[in-house]
Parts: structure tokens; sequence; C-alpha cells
């Protein structure tokens, strides 16, 4: 349902279609054609529907999670839909929740919205993370702002990234993802009291016991030009940028660079020629 983790995936191509049926340039994708598996129904029956989706879920949201959402896709599934939210002012980050339908009656079941388990228990604490350590994502934010004017690479859209592609918290050059049993108790904390201060954040991380690896933070960039195939020299670049950088976010980093285009239907860019840096060795950031 969003950006690949870390890993690549097998690249295939279905028959009678040729490459541009299935993949688009990064810098056109806004999240057209993205699908889920069986839910070519729910999708018709979700988009009737999609004023008492978004009422259904911000209320989840705001009971379950205690935060104010933004809707800014629903997708058909099986027996569902999944419904793509950002959050409203700090901790920033992306998520989902899936509400699901009654196909025989075509009946939006409202009052059973629900998420993945961890799913966004997971965003909220890299959207915290985020935001007590906005100076050092600061630095890699400006990082990669340089790196992609002077040299041919890009990221993606912003409307991709809010539509179906964002997870956790995001730009569109990378995605944090916070291991949950690691975060426990300072998800407790954000439930309590989800409009914490800063400062008193920071205070509450410093009681915690912090694994890197318990953060993941994965660049995920693409060439800029067409019909061109990952460059070793920029993938290399960015490594060993990333490598000897300090005051960088701690955490566990995976590079990856992928040629021009990505799938339509899942928003992937990874495949067999991506260019990957990541477990079992990744960068990791004390």
């Amino acid at each position: 349902m969003k950006r690949s983790e870390t890993q690549p995936i097998e690249e295939s191509k279905p028959k009678g279609q040729t490459k541009e049926d299935y993949y688009i340039s990064v810098q056109e994708y806004t999240g057209q054609g993205y699908k889920l598996p069986n839910g070519e129904k729910t999708d018709k029956i979700a988009k009737e529907h999609r004023k008492e989706i978004d009422k259904a879920v911000k209320k989840f949201f705001q009971e379950k999670y205690k935060t104010e959402v933004i809707v800014h896709n629903t997708v058909g599934a099986v027996d569902g839909a999944t419904v793509f939210v950002e959050s409203v002012g700090e901790p920033h980050f992306y998520t989902f929740a899936v509400i699901p339908i009654d196909l025989n009656e075509e009946e939006v079941l409202t009052d059973r919205v629900w998420s993945q388990e961890g799913e966004v228990e997971n965003a909220i604490m890299a959207g915290v993370y985020g935001m007590i350590y906005e100076e050092e994502f600061k630095k890699l934010d400006q990082y990669l702002d340089t790196f992609v004017k002077e040299h041919p690479v890009t990221g993606i859209r912003q409307e991709a990234l809010e539509k179906v592609a964002g997870g956790k918290f995001s730009t569109p050059y990378y995605y944090v993802n916070a291991i949950e049993y690691e975060f426990e108790a300072l998800l407790k904390e954000y439930l309590k009291n989800p409009h914490m201060e800063k400062a008193a954040w920071k205070e509450k991380f410093k009681e915690a016991t912090f694994n890197p690896e318990g953060l993941l933070i994965t660049l995920d960039l693409y060439m800029s030009e067409p019909n061109i195939e990952p460059e070793e020299t920029i993938f290399n670049k960015i490594v060993s940028d990333i490598e000897r950088m300090e005051g960088l976010p701690s955490g566990t980093y995976s590079i990856m660079l992928n040629d021009n285009l990505i799938l339509k239907d899942s928003a992937i860019g990874t495949k067999d020629n991506s260019l990957i840096r990541t477990k079992p060795d990744p960068i990791i950031k004390e």
C-alpha cells in the first residue's frame, strides 16, 4: 500500500501490455492508475460515498489517536477501501486506515473503520521523531535539495506522496519508519497529550532508551531523465556523503537510486536495475 520499505521488486510485464501501460515517469506521477487487489467494485462505491468516508475516517483518528487528519485519497480494496491521510500540524506524518464496504448492500460501514496493527502508531512516532530532531532533518533536507540541483536525480511528486506513496514521516526524497516497540512508552505519552510542546518531547526522549536500528530512514531517489540506467557514480556519491556527514538524525539509513520510471498501480520505483544500499549493510548513525 505504500513505497517499498527497502527491498526491490521483481520486474514483470502483464501479458498484452507494453511498458508504457504500467510504468510512468516519476515526474508525471500523481497517483493515477494506483489500485489495490480486487478493489474495482469497492472503489466505485467508495467514490460515491466520499463525504461520509472522509467524516468517518476523521472521527476514527480523532477518537482513537487524538489526531486531526486531512483525507487525501480513497482507493478500493477487497471488502473495503484504503483511505490515505495526513496529520494536521505537528507531529507531521502520513498514514492510512481501512473502511469496510458491504458489497451486497453497496453500503459503507462507517462505524467499523480500522487500522493495520502498528501502522498508525509507527507513523505517529516517526512524526514525533521528526519534530524532536527538526534541525537534524533540516540538514538532511538541505543536503538533498542541493544534491538534486547538482545531479540528474529527483524524487516523487508531492501529490503522489500525499495520495498514494506517503508513509510515516516523509518528503519527496525520503521516508522514516519508527519501529513501534522501540517507542512504545513515548506512544503512550502521545495518546495522553498529543499536543505536547517540542521541548517536553525532547526531555521525554532523553529519558527513553533509543536504538538506532529502531528508526529506519530510507532515501528513495530517481534518475531525472528517461531511458537512463541508475548511475553508479551518483549512487556512490550519495552513499559516501551520508556515511561521512555529521549532524544527521540518528537511525539506520538505506539508500535507493532507481531509473526514471515508477509503477502506476503500486507507486513503487525499485526494480531489478535499482542500486540499493540496505540491510545487511545499512549506514547506521548513532
